[in-house]
Formats: C-alpha cells, structure tokens, sequence
C-alpha cells in the first residue's frame, strides 16, 4: 500500500506565529501540522508568498529551529501551499538553536 503524500504548507496562526509542515487535518481554525518547523525569522523572500513560492535566498540568515513531529495550532488565519522548490529550500534552512 502506497503512504499519503500530505501536502506542504506554511500555517501562520494569530498568536502562535509561522509554521511549515505537512498538513495533516484542519477543521475550522485548528490545523494539524506533521514533521513542521516554527519559521522564527526569514530573510531572502519579501514574504510568505514568496517563501512558499521561492523558497529563501539566504537561507543562512534565517531562524528556523527543529522539526517537531506533530503540532495542533489554533487560530489559523492563512495557510499557503508550498511548491517542491520551496519546500526544499525551506527544509535545507540550517537548524538554528542557542
């Protein structure tokens, strides 16, 4: 049997802040993300459409900490599809710790 291939997504959430991950579930306001990364901080794209579009050109200057496994975000106010490049780009972000 074949796995699910979820969708990619940035969820950017009213109080929470910005996220990237697979898209598990949502229903209403309260998103599922699987495998995501809480997008700190970004440089080289004006925007999350660009982001979720392009990808950064400075990856290196971003704040991306670790992929968590699984988190339930409430208060959902944007979710924005990833493209493949994107997505690669976004995964490739050195991860940032102190």
């Amino acid at each position: 049997m074949k796995k699910k291939q979820r969708k990619y997504v940035i969820v950017r959430t009213y109080s929470a802040g910005v996220f990237a991950g697979e898209l598990e579930s949502r229903k209403g306001q309260e998103v599922v993300l699987l495998n995501a990364r809480r997008l700190w901080s970004w440089a080289g794209a004006a925007s999350l459409s660009q982001l979720a579009t392009d990808g950064t050109s400075c990856p290196n200057e971003c704040k991306f900490p670790c992929e968590v496994s699984r988190v339930e975000l409430l208060q959902a106010i944007e979710i924005l599809d990833v493209t493949v490049k994107a997505k690669a780009s976004i995964k490739g972000v050195p991860i940032w710790k102190q």
